[in-house]
């Protein structure tokens, strides 16, 4: 019975990990107890780790991992926005899907909109630049130029319209993931795009 245990605790003890199993066990605990209570002996009993020597192959530090972390999901959404960008000529249209990926992700992938919409990443990456001004939502605000432009939107500063649009989107979605709202995400799609469009819609 004791060989088999030691058996048990070397085979751990080699267990590898990758770069992938790191960022993904980080951002379910950074999702359920917030970045400054989620250490680093934290995510490494996460990822079935005896010790953290498999962690500091990949990254340094914690910070470290929620760099990598925040990146890869502002990298996923920019090109997820560039297919739909690609997909569909209007603004309006663009929109559309780009609500219909926020609601699926919250739905099928909670971690990664609490990370996005929860956390205040700037608390611990400070040098990062302020969400609004990472790719994805750069583009989020080219497509609403362009609605305005077309006659589509109506003559809002660009920032103004996000503001209108996007404030109903995010606040329903926060209020799902906290649970303030009861049912999943795609229960109230379709009245938060009528109230959200209607916000910005040229009569």
């Amino acid at each position: 019975m004791e060989q088999k245990q030691e058996q048990q605790d070397q085979e751990q003890t080699k267990k590898v990990v990758t770069r992938d199993d790191i960022l993904l066990a980080a951002l379910k605990l950074f999702a359920e107890k917030g970045y400054f209570n989620t250490s680093l002996a934290d995510i490494k009993t996460a990822c079935g780790l005896k010790t953290t020597s498999g962690i500091y192959q990949h990254f340094k530090t914690k910070q470290m991992i929620a760099e990598a972390l925040f990146g890869n999901i502002l990298d996923s959404l920019s090109i997820s926005i560039d297919d739909i960008r690609r997909r569909n000529r209007k603004s309006s249209e663009q929109l559309r899907e780009i609500v219909d990926l926020l609601f699926k992700l919250t739905d099928d992938a909670p971690e990664v909109m609490t990370f996005l919409l929860r956390i205040k990443v700037d608390e611990f990456l400070p040098e990062y630049k302020p969400l609004l001004e990472t790719a994805p939502f750069n583009k989020i605000i080219r497509i609403l130029q362009k609605g305005i432009k077309d006659g589509e939107i109506r003559s809002l500063d660009p920032l103004m319209a996000y503001a209108c649009f996007f404030g109903i989107v995010n606040q329903t979605l926060e209020m799902v993931l906290t649970g303030a709202l009861d049912k999943d995400a795609d229960s109230y799609q379709s009245q938060v795009w009528l109230l959200a469009w209607s916000c910005i819609a040229r009569k």
